[in-house]
């Protein structure tokens, strides 16, 4: 065997890193039976190597390359040139040329050949480098073969090729490049087979695109192509185009374009039998890969070549799962506003909590399997109603699909995710707790709840700094437990319904009454209970104890450092007071941070540093004593509304009656809607003292060597976790492996709903009368404000000024402090009840979420007007 070509068969999963991605294929493939592969061979990466390595020039260059950044596309243009060419004009080494002129006799010297590059960092489950190097069609003659050989070497550094690896994190040096030399099949009919719908995902129905002559002019884009769907042998669905121009070869080598006759430019390029036979073939790929195959093929007379075959790496994960059948899944991550990956040991204590209904894992997010809620009748209205405001794309999608009687028959019955009881919340008392609350109308239930909470809080604390090891295991779950039960306590659900209900109550009557929407969010701001609002405020109090000390305030802008924070403060005038401010600001508020269902996210007590954006912020945009004014203003907007209401009231018939049963629905709207936000807030601070504790046995570990640095423990699930903490053992492997995949997962996009066989499920808005060009969205809070998009993908570029209008992803908790310098949130995620809206409204801002898209569709700076009455932007500039 040589170690410069190696032909098909002798290709085998150790020969990868000398044959790249598409040569490995091509090698599997050759060994699949019923699937036929032009005979062929890879002139292997060791001679790549030996034409490249150890040419001073080119390592220049190549150190040159790993300094730039995607931007510096002129400087990549440049250096990708003179490599390129320097390739092309080496001559290529004698032992070299003669393996391949040796592969070449035994193909048989009259054919003419495909030639094609094959990377080592090709055709990779998170990276396909799919046309990132180049492919020559029907070259022939040996001195045109290796001529093509080095032209594939030099495409290795094609501009689109070196800024691909760049934007995928791949080391320039440790890409390699094999090169495919094929024997050229001259087809009547080339095309794309997909074993997965890259339209809806679905991997029980395969795509094929077709067209006449070879599959360049498909792949290129030169002519439009018949789309054929097909599932389990039976086309579903057929688009015939018109086809122009069809790409064909010369006899004299190369290829050209050439129109088609017009009486066959109409015509279905494959018949049904053709079509079903390339479906089956596509199967038996997919299942010796195991994975979703996108299959370049070819039909010559009555055979079908294959040419190769490559994983599709776009396709999101189906939800894990121990139980077969038609499943529907529904993202847990929406209904948090926190669509960011989670660590494996953030997925372990999210579990744990859900033990009732339990969550799948896809992509590294969780999921909800709501299977047998849509195979009931009552089910499905349940969860539409649920779904409601709060998420109408959700809605639409699910209301779509209930329309497709068969898959929602196909669904099992069984006890239903949106109707169980979870631990320590029972209905009945809930509902009791509820009518107690609405008919006193008192929230001094509110305040023992929450008070019973900062108790077992404290008591927690204590105990968890006393146990190590099993027994911190133990102590974790038993406490899981217990505050499950204070959590859902029916008092706090009861007072969370009542508020609900109230501002329900108020925005339907005050618009059957007076004709204006969303009444109730001008009555919740400055409510009393909010502990998330309060957090916002609370740290303009940390700008007052700021602003008197230049000194200071030149440290956090220039020197903070977290290791050092307190210590630094200490040495600067003014900065014990400061330190002092900070200190309480975290005592209370530190266990948050944005992505905080993640117990593995880093919180502000962990990094100080996180919140100096958003102070110095406050020091340019705010007068001292903000925090109160800013309180008091919400509160007399409140009061003025109601006011207002009231005496509109009065004027109607029956008016009395009606204004003071809305004082009354005002007073409990006021009472009881500001609990809404503190179970999580209690949540996440236990989740605190939990990680705390979890990290004293990491750095343990880390001491004994069991595992590299602390944070590897992310990585683990709770008890993969709690094992390396009794045994002082651990795979490595292990951390790596995960560290690998969840990279990758980070640049998925999760769906709001994913069936079993992988179909993601979209929802439209269902609006009209929008202004031309408007962004639509769901309203959660009133008011029209226009403004700058200041365009944020992470809490710490906050760089705000006064009147900008925050355009992200998601908000969750964590990002309150900001809404106080902000004048409007638009938000891609979100619904009616999520965090974000509540303290909108709290804070008077108007708001719009579910703006799918709004951060690539609105530019940073662009002047837009929201319009949180009716759900929609409009970009003015």
């Amino acid at each position: 065997m040589s170690s410069y070509v190696l032909e098909f068969q002798e290709i085998d999963p150790t020969k990868r890193l000398l044959v790249g991605g598409k040569g490995f294929h091509l090698g599997e493939l050759s060994r699949v039976e019923g699937v036929r592969v032009p005979e062929g061979f890879c002139v292997t990466t060791e001679a790549y190597k030996k034409v490249t390595e150890d040419r001073d020039e080119i390592s220049g260059w190549l150190d040159q390359l790993a300094e730039l950044k995607v931007q510096d596309k002129e400087e990549i243009g440049v250096i990708s040139e003179k490599i390129r060419r320097s390739i092309e004009a080496v001559e290529i080494p004698r032992e070299v040329e003669e393996d391949v002129n040796d592969a070449l006799f035994r193909l048989g010297k009259e054919y003419a050949y495909a030639i094609r590059s094959s990377a080592t960092a090709e055709d990779l489950p998170q990276a396909s480098f799919a046309g990132q190097q180049d492919t020559y069609l029907n070259i022939t003659g040996k001195e045109a073969v290796l001529q093509h050989v080095k032209k594939c070497w030099a495409s290795l550094f094609t501009e689109r090729a070196v800024i691909y690896r760049i934007q995928n994190g791949f080391d320039h040096r440790r890409v390699y490049l094999s090169v495919i030399v094929q024997r050229m099949v001259f087809p009547q009919a080339s095309g794309i087979l997909f074993t997965a719908d890259p339209i809806s995902s679905n991997r029980k129905i395969s795509s094929i695109d077709a067209s006449f002559g070879l599959g360049e002019a498909l792949v290129s884009g030169l002519v439009s192509a018949d789309n054929y769907k097909v599932r389990d042998g039976e086309i579903i669905g057929k688009t015939v185009s018109t086809k122009k121009t069809a790409v064909v070869p010369l006899q004299e080598g190369g290829t050209e374009k050439r129109e088609i006759e017009p009486d066959r430019q109409n015509r279905q390029t494959l018949t049904e039998e053709r079509i079903v036979e390339l479906e089956r073939i596509g199967r038996r790929i997919e299942a010796s890969f195991g994975s979703p195959q996108d299959v370049e093929w070819s039909f010559v007379d009555d055979t079908v070549y294959i040419l190769q075959s490559r994983p599709i790496t776009t396709l999101y994960p189906i939800p894990e799962k121990s139980y077969g059948g038609n499943r529907v899944y529904m993202s847990f991550g929406h209904q948090q506003m926190m669509t960011d990956v989670i660590r494996p040991l953030g997925v372990s204590f999210l579990r744990l909590i859900s033990e009732e209904f339990p969550m799948h894992q896809a992509g590294g997010r969780l999921f909800l399997d709501i299977s047998h809620d849509l195979a009931s009748p009552i089910g499905r209205k349940l969860a539409l109603t649920m779904m409601g405001k709060s998420d109408p794309l959700m809605t639409d999608a699910l209301r779509k699909l209930i329309q497709r009687k068969d898959f929602i028959r196909s669904l099992p019955r069984g006890k239903r995710a949106m109707s169980i009881n979870r631990k320590g919340m029972s209905p009945g008392a809930m509902l009791f707790h509820a009518l107690k609350l609405y008919r006193e109308n008192d929230p001094a239930m509110i305040e023992e709840v929450i008070s019973q909470n900062d108790v077992s809080y404290e008591e927690l604390r204590n105990q968890i700094q006393k146990v190590s090891g099993d027994d911190l295991f133990d102590l974790i779950v038993a406490d899981q437990e217990k505050f499950m039960e204070r959590v859902y306590d029916p008092r706090g659900m009861g007072a969370i319904g009542v508020g609900m209900y109230a501002a329900n109550w108020i925005n339907r009557k005050m618009e059957k009454w007076l004709g204006g929407k969303n009444a109730a969010d001008i009555l919740s701001q400055s409510v009393p209970n909010n502990v998330t609002s309060e957090m916002g405020l609370a740290l303009l109090d940390v700008a007052d104890a700021v602003r008197p000390y230049p000194e200071v305030q030149a440290y956090l802008e220039n020197e903070a450092k977290d290791a050092t924070f307190f210590g630094d403060l200490a040495q600067l005038k003014g900065g014990e007071v400061v330190g002092k401010a900070f200190n309480d600001y975290l005592e209370k508020y530190g266990m948050r941070c944005p992505g905080e269902i993640d117990i593995t996210k880093t919180r502000w007590s962990e990094q100080p540093t996180a919140l100096i954006p958003m102070v110095l912020s406050h020091l340019q945009n705010f007068e001292p004593g903000a925090a109160h004014t800013k309180f008091e203003e919400g509160k007399r907007a409140a009061e003025q509304k109601e006011l207002e209401l009231l005496n509109r009231l009065e004027q109607l018939p029956g008016g009395t009656r009606k204004a003071k049963k809305t004082q009354r629905m005002i007073r409990r709207l006021r009472h009881f809607i500001g609990y809404r936000e503190y179970p999580k807030y209690a949540w996440i601070r236990r989740y605190f003292l939990y990680k705390q504790a979890l990290m004293k046995e990491a750095a343990k570990l880390a001491q004994q060597g069991a595992i590299r640095e602390k944070e590897d423990i992310y990585y683990l699930s709770f008890e993969e976790l709690r094992e390396a903490v009794r045994t002082q053992r651990l795979d490595h492997s292990v951390i790596a492996d995960r560290k690998e995949a969840y990279a990758a997962y980070e640049k998925l996009t999760p769906p709001r709903l994913i069936t079993s066989e992988g179909e993601l499920l979209f929802g439209k808005y269902r609006r009209k009368h929008l202004p031309p060009g408007a962004l639509p969205g769901n309203p959660v809070s009133s008011g029209v404000i226009e403004g700058r998009a200041r365009i944020l993908l992470k809490m710490g570029e906050a760089d705000l000024e006064e009147g900008d209008i925050l355009v992200t992803n998601s908000t969750d908790p964590s990002w309150t402090p900001l809404f106080v310098s902000i004048k409007g949130l638009v938000t891609e995620v979100g619904g009616l009840m999520t965090h974000g809206s509540v303290i909108a409204r709290e804070y008077g801002l108007p708001a719009v979420v579910g703006v799918e898209n709004a951060t690539t569709l609105i530019k940073d700076g662009q002047r837009i007007r929201i319009n949180g009455m009716e759900g929609y932007i409009e970009i003015l500039e």
